[in-house]
């Protein structure tokens, strides 16, 4: 899993069949106090994330398709699957 803050979408006026009612975010990965670490990456949103949310991101094909339910008909390599509410340190 990654861990990421959403910094943008995609708007796509046409998708290929099947991603057609996907949301599309520009994630930035982070580490745990929040400074960028790596480049960004597109996700399929599964959870409703929105603009500077801190997310967590699965970047493995068989496992980003069982969370948006699409097991065998779509391509994909990440997927936003989960919004953190609090990242505590010890």
């Amino acid at each position: 899993m990654i861990l990421g803050k959403v910094i943008g979408n995609v708007v796509s006026t046409i998708k290929e069949k099947g991603y057609e009612s996907k949301k599309i975010m520009i994630v930035q990965p982070i580490d745990p106090k929040g400074n960028p670490k790596g480049k960004s990456l597109l996700a399929i949103d599964a959870v409703q994330a929105g603009l500077g949310d801190t997310v967590l991101v699965i970047e493995e094909g068989g496992s980003a398709r069982a969370v948006i339910n699409e097991l065998e008909s779509l391509t994909v390599k990440s997927v936003i699957a989960g919004i953190v509410d609090e990242i505590s340190i010890e």
